[in-house]
């Protein structure tokens, strides 16, 4: 486990509950960070932050927050704002896929889910952080989460990925538009056992770990450490960038 030091910074976590989501909030808050986490569900985001917070010994709250609602993300900016007087860390977390299968085949609205939830809402959630405070401490960072998904072309999940590689684009953009006061960077990772991406490894978790050259499957830590780093000052020089974070499984088969 990787050592982070968060002290005195705010943290707000979309999606939160569970996965890479709740890995990252654990971590920023043993680091030190006083973190907000959200999900769709008030009892779900409480019952998370309690959890998290017997763990960690920190200081962590629950909000219900669709990611996907524009009013959400100004009330949860808001009440993070008025909770710990301030926002220096976003991680945006939350994902979907509702479009599985040839692009030309799905419905509009799953088309229109699909990037409203990956690629718009992290653009949202970041003019709206930007507007309560976000950046007004040295230090500022966001985090985007993506997909290696984002760098290539496979069948089935094009939707999926397209979203992921517009959210690479809406990275590098807000970097641009943010410096010097926001670093803006994402990580790409690969299959991890989440329940998003359970339909990739639930039946044949062997086989894709014999094709990853690090000969397993990624956990939520894995991913959550390098979220860590990016929102951290070890990479105060470090924006517009993407981590892949995939065991090597964009490189290919695992060699002998």
């Amino acid at each position: 486990m990787i050592a982070h030091e968060f002290t005195g910074k705010v943290a707000l976590v979309t999606g939160g509950t569970r996965g890479i989501g709740n890995a990252t909030a654990r971590i920023l808050a043993e680091g030190g960070a006083q973190v907000a986490i959200t999900s769709r569900k008030a009892e779900a985001a409480e019952a998370a932050a309690a959890e998290l917070s017997g763990i960690t010994g920190g200081t962590v709250i629950g909000l219900a927050a669709h990611a996907g609602e524009p009013d959400a993300a100004y009330d949860a900016c808001a009440r993070v704002r008025a909770e710990f007087g301030g926002l220096d860390i976003l991680v945006n977390n939350v994902g979907t896929n509702p479009a599985y299968g040839p692009v030309v085949k799905q419905e509009r609205s799953a088309l229109e889910k699909t990037f409203a939830i990956n690629a718009l809402a992290p653009m949202n959630w970041v003019r709206v952080a930007v507007g309560h405070g976000l950046g007004a401490r040295p230090g500022a960072a966001v985090v985007n989460v993506a997909s290696i998904g984002a760098w290539t072309v496979e069948d089935g999940l094009g939707a999926y990925n397209a979203s992921k590689a517009a959210l690479l684009h809406v990275t590098k953009q807000l970097s641009r538009e943010l410096a010097p006061n926001v670093r803006v960077n994402s990580v790409s990772p690969g299959v991890v056992r989440t329940k998003l991406a359970e339909a990739l490894w639930r039946e044949h978790e062997p086989m894709v770990a014999a094709a990853t050259p690090l000969g397993r499957i990624g956990e939520p830590d894995d991913v959550a450490d390098v979220i860590c780093f990016l929102a951290g000052d070890g990479a105060r020089w470090i924006t517009g960038a993407d981590l892949v974070v995939d065991g090597g499984q964009l490189i290919g088969t695992a060699g002998m």
